[in-house]
């Protein structure tokens, strides 16, 4: 799991502080000491009152570095809060408060910030990478990579800016930009743990198991201790069906301290898979591709399917998947990269399972699942813009024993009511079309053909929290499963929403997710 933190590199104004004569020691203090004698030595200075507009601006945004770098962030945003009053031009005070308004998860008033210092002129690398990392942790991955690639424009060689754009590509399922950006990381910082870390994530999503493999070992033997890195490997092995190193993988990463704010992950992930791995093995090989779409461009973004996507996905893990590849936000060609990458999986499982949560829509007969970079201004861009439902069929088609396609995306049209027609066929705004899928295949919709589906107020929608509970049952046969999801959501939505499936499977073998 790739996750990183920024760092901070304040650009510190030496500004004048000698337009008075007296008490310049104390001014000096602040301007060139750290920690607690430069927080000192700066309160004096202020509260002497013999500093006026810029230079008093300077002392508060110099005691205000101090108190971030000893993490207090509110007070830090106070000083620069000040420096901002008595200078409003003042670029690196909205600059540093950006950064700390970030560190406190206050996104939209860290990009407010970082765009008043860069509209003051202050167009350093920092301020546009920071303004990435601002828009990433919005989860507008557009925006990040935009800013992204202005940071390099202006510092082509700090390999962290192409670390943190790979990112942003790999969550927008451009899996192929993202391993260029962190092959590039990786040139300009050979020793970059991080960018083998992510460049591995980025090779898995592709299905290449075994390049992953190798990153992550360099990433360990760069860093012993980054706990992460073993158990991405491990899951790259289970995927592998080697469930021998993987378990070693798995033990290692829980024998080594939590030390990196991944380890968490790494250590709940390593102790999940070794229970599951410890249960009597399901002879079928088993695989699932899990995708959620919430930040759609063009339209207003749903506030769970990437929840929705990330429980169903630990789920069908802990049900003994032997791969579960998990893609958020995806853009089309995100979607149709992940769908060529496990369509090779599934020609080689027994079990190949697609679960969609985000926009679903029906023109002229066809079902669309939509991408969130579709714009559908016409009827006819659905050809160009999404995804026909038949392939993501196509997709499940090679494997031996079940195809299941499970879609959350029953929601009303969004694009309806700005989307011109132009085709002489019918286009519907309700729901999905029915389907009628051939040869051991199930698709499941959370509603049935022409009705909608709920987004839900919770965490998760009503299918996909009926769906990730029902999963987690041993011996339920497959039919039944989905009986009592069936059951749940018009239970749970008053009976405004019934789940419906498509298709069928050999009545000569039953199909359990858990067998125990």
């Amino acid at each position: 799991m790739c996750r990183w933190r920024s760092m901070l590199e304040i650009i510190v104004i030496v500004g004048c502080l000698v337009s008075v004569p007296a008490r310049a020691d104390e001014r000096r203090t602040c301007a060139t000491t750290s920690g607690d004698t430069a927080i000192a030595a700066c309160g004096r200075a202020i509260a002497s009152g013999r500093l006026r507009g810029h230079d008093l601006a300077v002392a508060f945004n110099y005691r205000g570095n101090e108190y971030h770098a000893k993490g207090d962030a509110d007070r830090a945003i106070a000083d620069y809060s000040d420096a901002i009053r008595f200078d409003p031009t003042f670029a690196n005070a909205f600059y540093n408060r950006g950064y700390d308004y970030y560190v406190k998860d206050a996104y939209d008033r860290a990009i407010a910030d970082y765009n008043e210092a860069i509209r003051l002129n202050l167009n350093d690398s920092d301020v546009f990478n920071h303004r990435g990392n601002a828009y990433y942790a919005k989860g507008d991955h557009d925006r990040a990579i935009a800013d992204y690639s202005e940071a390099i424009r202006l510092a082509p060689n700090r390999p962290v800016r192409f670390r943190n754009r790979g990112k942003a590509y790999a969550r927008n399922g451009d899996t192929e930009r993202a391993i260029i950006d962190f092959a590039e990381a990786i040139r300009l910082d050979p020793k970059d743990r991080e960018a083998f870390l992510c460049r591995g994530n980025a090779h898995r999503a592709r299905g290449d198991e075994d390049r992953a493999i190798a990153d992550y070992g360099e990433a360990i033997r760069l860093d012993p201790g980054f706990t992460a890195a073993f158990t991405n490997r491990g899951l790259a092995h289970e995927a592998k069906g080697d469930r021998e190193h993987a378990a070693v993988d798995f033990n290692a990463a829980l024998a080594i301290p939590q030390k990196y704010e991944s380890g968490k992950w790494a250590h709940d992930t390593a102790r999940a898979r070794l229970a599951a791995m410890a249960r009597p093995s399901i002879a079928e090989r088993r695989v699932a591709l899990v995708i959620g779409n919430s930040a759609y461009r063009s339209v207003s973004a749903l506030p769970n399917p990437a929840h929705d996507a990330s429980g169903v996905a630990e789920s069908l893990r802990a049900a003994g998947f032997a791969s579960v590849q998990l893609v958020t936000d995806a853009t089309h060609d995100g979607m149709i990269q992940a769908l060529r990458a496990f369509q090779d999986r599934a020609d080689s499982a027994d079990w190949a399972v697609v679960y969609f949560a985000g926009h679903g829509i029906e023109i002229g007969g066809v079902n669309y699942l939509v991408p969130t970079d579709a714009r559908l201004a016409e009827d006819r861009d659905a050809q160009d813009e999404a995804v026909p439902l038949n392939r993501v069929l196509d997709a499940v088609a090679g494997a031996k024993k079940l195809k299941l396609v499970m879609l959350d995306a029953c929601r009303d049209n969004p694009f309806a009511s700005q989307m011109k027609r132009t085709l002489a066929m019918r286009a519907v705004t309700r729901g999905l079309a029915r389907v009628e899928p051939d040869g051991a295949t199930l698709v499941v919709y959370a509603a049935k053909d022409g009705e909608l589906a709920a987004d839900g107020s919770g965490n998760h929608s009503p299918f996909s929290a009926a769906l990730i509970n029902r999963m987690r049952e041993p011996r339920v046969e497959i039919n039944r499963m989905f009986r009592l999801v069936t059951g749940d959501v018009l239970e749970a939505t008053g009976r405004r929403q019934r789940p419906f499936v498509y298709g069928s499977i050999p009545g000569d073998e039953e199909f359990f997710f858990r067998t125990r």
